[in-house]
């Protein structure tokens, strides 16, 4: 435990760009305040892990900074009434990885309130598969579901759907019997995205157009990833009463939509964050995912590589070249 291997990100006082990021060995002592450290076993990269490691959007925001939001581990110490030494935990979001040292390090030092048990029937592998990316795709079916979005209601479109978040909502969903649209700027993932469960596919530049303030109506309900221009097409072109559930920003923070969706279709914009979210919120994602989520479908979409791969994988995952989920064995 004396020294550890960690990815270590740094920027120079006043600068607006942080330096690239580098592999390096650390101690317990360079880690930040928590109630519990962590043997870290296995981590992923989510699109946020990306822009965090390269540098190319402004996640990191306190220096020097260990990224990685998601982390599988084994308590080696705590001073909190709720884990004990040998507890198995789950790490899900809190800002670690973006103002509290995070997971691409051997060990971790976290608040007790940022963790759950690990599912007793979820491995730390699965956990990883799953990770933000695919917690996040469940805490928006769930949003559907809430808003009366049923198998029943019609189509439900998926954008970003060779993605992580995109290929277990469409696991999740094709389990529970919807009808689903995928929607992928990668047209060679078509038979990956059938198998998952898409009954149709469509190419992501039919949602990249002008936006109309209301376009004929395609699906009851929508999980979008993109934000932008893409979201604002989706809106317009969502069925009377529908639901739409916004959890990404690959296309842009911007929404150049209007009101008429709105207050002509009764449509539901349904905001999705997963970093805050409420320990119960989370629990029952989770619950959800056991039972809703073949693990089969879940281990064919997911790849696992080891701690001096992040850095490389952080780039693909950016520019698309990464299918499905990634996890990182650090154990």
């Amino acid at each position: 435990m004396d020294r550890f291997k960690a990815i270590w990100i740094t920027r120079e006082e006043g600068a607006k760009v942080q330096n690239p990021a580098e592999i390096r060995e650390i101690g317990l002592d360079d880690l930040m305040e928590g109630d519990v450290t962590v043997r870290v076993l296995k981590s992923t990269i989510n699109y946020k892990d990306g822009l965090a490691v390269t540098g190319r959007g402004p996640v990191v925001r306190r220096f020097p900074m260990i990224p990685g939001i998601d982390l599988v581990g084994e308590v080696v110490s705590s001073t909190s009434g709720d884990f004990a030494r040998g507890d198995m935990v789950l790490l899900n979001g809190y800002g670690v990885g973006e103002v509290h040292m995070g997971a691409y390090a051997g060990y971790a030092r976290l608040k007790a309130d940022w963790l759950i048990p690990l599912p007793k029937d979820l491995s730390a592998d699965q956990a990883m598969a799953i990770g933000t990316a695919g917690y996040t795709a469940m805490l928006c079916v769930l949003a559907l579901e809430a808003h009366g979005v049923t198998p029943q209601s019609g189509p439900v479109l998926v954008t970003g759907a060779a993605g992580g978040v995109g290929s277990v909502a469409l696991a999740v969903l094709g389990r529970l019997g919807y009808e689903i649209v995928a929607s992928t700027g990668r047209p060679e993932e078509a038979t990956y995205l059938r198998n998952l469960g898409a009954a149709e596919i469509i190419d992501r530049a039919e949602l990249s157009g002008s936006v109309r303030p209301l376009a004929k109506e395609r699906w009851a309900g929508a999980i979008d990833v993109a934000g932008s221009t893409t979201l604002a097409n989706v809106l317009s072109m969502t069925r009377y009463g529908g639901t739409v559930a916004a959890c990404g920003l690959a296309a842009g923070m911007d929404l150049p939509t209007s009101v008429a969706p709105f207050i002509l279709r009764g449509v539901t914009l349904a905001g999705i964050d997963s970093v805050m979210a409420p320990r119960p919120k989370r629990v029952e994602a989770y619950e959800r995912l056991v039972r809703d989520l073949d693990m089969g479908l879940l281990a064919g979409m997911t790849t696992t590589i080891g701690f001096d791969d992040v850095i490389p994988h952080a780039s693909a995952i950016l520019d698309g070249k990464v299918r499905g989920r990634l996890v990182v064995d650090l154990g």
